[in-house]
């Protein structure tokens, strides 16, 4: 079944640019945007900036009614009570967010996320509304015991035991190998595994689901090779890391539709 979906680049900071330096960073981005031959209307662009930058950068956002969604890194499981430093999607609900990292590989290997943990997170961020970006991905050690799609499916089926039917998220692709890198997937690679998890998806939800769902890849994507990834049939977009925090290269990430042989 084939829908159209609407590609989503969505630039992840991590920890980087404080509040201040937030606001100068999508003023910046904002411009470089609103003066390139850009369609908002076809691309959906979105940044995940700290925890501590969500309230400037919603504000700047609202304010100067920019073309930018807001999302977070990562929320609790719980939605309040005694758990310091967790931040609830509650909380950030309030701050217009729209959508939310879930069991990005940094989480899952430092800090010890387990598949039932990155499953709880996935239904907090439904219960408030907001949107999940949930991260699955494989070390070089799975990718060479398992293949290449064994452990990203089993990931999204034990985060997704929950889900709601007809809830909407956003699923990416990360290969842990690739993270910080610099060396990227192939196209052909990310497109075998994007495409077995909308296989999977059409079990888990149905295919109306499966086929309404973006799924992203992500791992050194560049300006330079995001189009030949945006190519492939079942990657409608990319979760981009490090080159989220340069204006000119995510600028042009978010216009890929303007490369040469787009």
């Amino acid at each position: 079944m084939v829908t159209a979906r609407r590609p989503f680049i969505a630039g992840n900071w991590k920890m980087n640019l404080d509040h201040l330096q937030s606001i100068a960073f999508v003023q910046k981005l904002a411009w470089s945007l609103k003066d390139a031959k850009h369609d908002f209307g076809k691309v959906e662009a979105a940044i995940f900036p700290p925890f501590t930058d969500l309230r400037s950068v919603q504000t700047l956002i609202d304010a100067d009614k920019l073309d930018l969604e807001l999302g977070a890194q990562d929320l609790s499981d719980n939605d309040s009570g005694a758990y310091t430093g967790d931040i609830s999607g509650a909380f950030l609900a309030r701050l217009d967010v729209k959508y939310v990292i879930v069991g990005h590989s940094e989480r899952r290997t430092i800090h010890g996320e387990t598949d039932e943990v990155v499953g709880a997170k996935v239904a907090a961020a439904h219960r408030h509304g907001l949107v999940p970006v949930l991260c699955v991905g494989e070390t070089a050690e799975d990718l060479e015991k398992h293949g290449p799609s064994a452990v990203p499916v089993a990931q999204l089926r034990a985060a997704l035991t929950t889900l709601p039917a007809g809830a909407e998220i956003v699923v990416a692709y990360e290969p842990v190998w690739a993270i910080g890198s610099g060396q990227a997937a192939t196209p052909d690679q990310a497109e075998q595994v994007c495409a077995a998890l909308r296989d999977a998806l059409v079990e888990i939800a149905g295919a109306d689901s499966a086929a309404a769902t973006r799924i992203l890849y992500g791992g050194s994507v560049k300006a330079n090779n995001i189009a030949s990834f945006l190519r492939e049939p079942n990657v409608d977009g990319a979760l981009v890391g490090g080159a989220s925090l340069d204006i000119t290269e995510f600028a042009s990430i978010v216009r890929y539709q303007n490369h040469v042989g787009v």
